[in-house]
């Protein structure tokens, strides 16, 4: 076997185990070990992704001596080691994006639990893209709800504590419901490896046995990841999750957490109940019309909210709507479209945060949107970056939101009754979206006379000009942001290629 076929492994074992260890170092120490398993991580994914790509196979490494059915199983294939290396990019720079916020909200006794958290963040997203067993996928969802449960409470104060009980009850109504799913399959088939559940699924499903059953399953299931990924109406934790919490974690949150909650939902569609059945189940007609009014609705709320960090978080409700409505026209066309859909808002949600953050320190520290004005002139990195987040988001050619409803509107043409409801809600969400990021836009570079104050009605708003060089992690992240968000947009045949591959591998 060759050695690359370890680093799957080994890399949910190295963000395991960095968990523990960054206990007993202080801030600095642990976030030089934080950085240093990310890079480590990332770099091995990378191998993985090369030699996937070289074999064209997805290949299965088997923990232990013991096979299927008592063993356990790690799958590898195209789609699961680029989404790894994605992930390690995008915490990465969400990382380095909230270096000075972590270091002045944070206490500095605290700061190595901060690090405790990201590692087994980490961890559990690894297990999730790479894990072929549905139970380990299920432990490894709780382990993820509680790291980002404490990286929400860790400056504990009112609203912090606040927002994290919430979190932590929706979520674990999510994880019920998941489990509840798990043990109907379970007690169905009598297996939990992905592909023997399949397998027993699809001869079920050929002799029409234990119709309702399945179709319950699959339904707790999906309800379960919807609650937790913060699908329309299950999203009332996190206007307050992303918008209190520090930089890096709303940051996180918004672009990998929900993420790796939706791909192990794309798995279980395709390795452990069949997207055939899925289909054939209407389930995925209840997931199209959340997901629509979830377009709508969460671009309503974001219009509505003054405060710059919980108008992007509302954003994400829209966002995590397109996903679902993707999944709900069900054809494989759509799928993909809701794939790359990920990684584009993943991208462009980390880089509106940051973006955010640098507008709000130009502005005396103000979350407020009218105490942004001319903040795009105070910043003007910061300012550029929230601008290419905006236009991404809207739709603008050349950015990746482009392409994500581009593919959209191409996957509902031809459908015979959701192609229209597809249409409409693509056009309406566009227009909303335009409303309240055109808006924030115009309002960064609406120059104020150096003789006014910037608010009359709050005078004690003290603005500055922020150079990159004040804060250089923070302006190299926002870099790189853009830079990614362009690469999306204007090289995405080769991307939309191999999301088809490794989802032609998940069968």
């Amino acid at each position: 076997m060759d050695f690359v076929r370890n680093f799957p492994f080994m890399s949910i074992i190295l963000s395991l185990f960095s968990g523990p260890l960054t206990s007993i170092l202080n801030g600095k120490w642990a976030k030089r070990l934080n950085t240093l398993v990310i890079g480590t991580v990332g770099i091995m994914s990378s191998f993985v992704l090369a030699y996937t790509l070289k074999t064209k196979q997805a290949f299965v490494y088997i923990m232990g001596h013991f096979p299927a059915p008592w063993g356990n199983e790690i799958r590898v294939g195209i789609l699961e080691a680029f989404m790894a290396v994605f992930f390690c990019i995008i915490m990465m720079l969400c990382m380095m994006g909230g270096i000075a916020e972590r270091e002045a909200e944070i206490e500095e006794s605290k700061q190595n639990l901060y690090y405790i958290m990201v590692n087994l963040l980490l961890c559990s997203l690894l297990a999730l893209i790479y894990t072929n067993d549905l139970f380990t996928a299920y432990v490894f969802v709780e382990i993820n709800t509680i790291s980002a449960c404490g990286l929400i409470m860790i400056r504990q104060n009112g609203r912090n504590i606040e927002a994290a009980t919430r979190y932590m009850i929706m979520s674990l109504l999510g994880s019920g419901l998941l489990l509840l799913g798990i043990c109907f399959l379970y007690d169905l088939t009598g297996q939990l490896l992905m592909s023997n559940i399949k397998e027993a699924v699809q001869l079920l499903a050929a002799s029409g046995q234990y119709h309702v059953p399945l179709i319950l399953a699959l339904g707790l299931m999906s309800v379960g990841l919807a609650i937790k990924s913060a699908l329309y109406p299950f999203h009332a934790w996190l206007p307050d999750a992303y918008g209190y919490s520090t930089l890096s974690s709303a940051a996180i949150l918004s672009s990998l957490v929900s993420k790796g909650y939706i791909f192990l939902l794309v798995k279980i569609f395709y390795r452990v109940i069949g997207f055939s059945v899925v289909c054939e189940s209407r389930v995925i007609n209840i997931l199209f019309v959340f997901g629509i009014l979830g377009m709508l609705m969460g671009s309503v709320s974001a219009i509505k909210e003054k405060d710059i960090r919980r108008m992007i978080a509302f954003s994400s409700v829209a966002q995590i709507g397109y996903i679902y409505m993707g999944f709900g026209l069900g054809t494989e066309v759509a799928v993909r479209a809701s794939v790359y859909h990920i990684l584009s808002h993943a991208a462009t949600k980390a880089l509106l945060f940051v973006a955010a953050s640098g507008l709000s320190d130009s502005s005396g520290g103000s979350r407020h949107y009218r105490d942004f004005t001319g903040a795009g002139y105070r910043n003007k990195l910061a300012g550029v970056a929230f601008t290419v987040g905006s236009l991404s988001m809207v739709g603008i050619p050349m950015f990746s939101g482009f392409i994500s409803k581009l593919l959209f509107a191409q996957a509902a043409m031809g459908h015979d009754r959701k192609m229209l409801p597809t249409l409409i809600a693509l056009a309406i969400s566009t227009v909303l979206n335009a409303v309240y990021f055109m808006k924030t836009v115009i309002r960064i570079y609406t120059p104020v006379p150096e003789s006014a104050a910037i608010v009359s009605q709050r005078p004690t708003v003290e603005c500055r000009r922020v150079n990159w060089k004040e804060q250089p992690a923070k302006s190299v992240s926002l870099v790189f942001f853009i830079l990614l968000n362009l690469l999306l947009g204007l090289n995405s045949e080769p991307l939309l290629h191999l999301i088809e591959a490794g989802l032609g591998m998940f069968e």
